[in-house]
């Protein structure tokens, strides 16, 4: 006679990494209270890239269309980021760093780096370059 499956919600990959991400954000939160993670990422590829049309901001920040418009709104609002409209599409977007979204982000840079290297504390160096690899096979 076969053994039952057992469906153990702790076992679960889903599980797990909702997990791993509620401790991160809650770390997150505690060391950068001005934006949220998913702000953070667009100043960071901002800061990276330079301005973007919001389309290609969305995609180098794996959100959709309608989660970067809102991420985007926010940012206006609060004067980290501004938008004009592409002189070649005026129907395109271009979002860019303001000012005090570029002093925000290198302000916050290096917590940002040492969100991440608290969040993968609990483990050696190598299972942390190990996790961040088998991480990247996923998406």
């Amino acid at each position: 006679m076969e053994t039952p499956l057992k469906y153990a919600l702790e076992d679960q990959v889903g599980f797990l990494l909702r997990r791993v991400t509620q401790r991160h954000l809650t770390i997150f939160n505690e060391a950068i209270p001005e934006v949220t993670t998913t702000q953070f990422a667009v100043l960071a590829q901002l800061s990276a890239l330079g301005p973007l049309s919001q389309n290609h901001l969305g995609r180098v920040t794996a959100m959709d269309g309608a989660t970067i418009k809102g991420v985007v709104d926010r940012l206006t609002r609060q004067g980290l980021v501004e938008t004009s409209p592409d002189p070649e599409d005026r129907r395109r977007l271009t979002v860019s760093l303001t000012a005090e979204g570029t002093a925000l982000f290198a302000a916050r840079m290096e917590t940002g780096l040492a969100i991440s290297a608290r969040t993968l504390d609990p483990l050696t160096a190598a299972e942390q370059a190990q996790l961040l690899t088998l991480l990247a096979r996923l998406t």
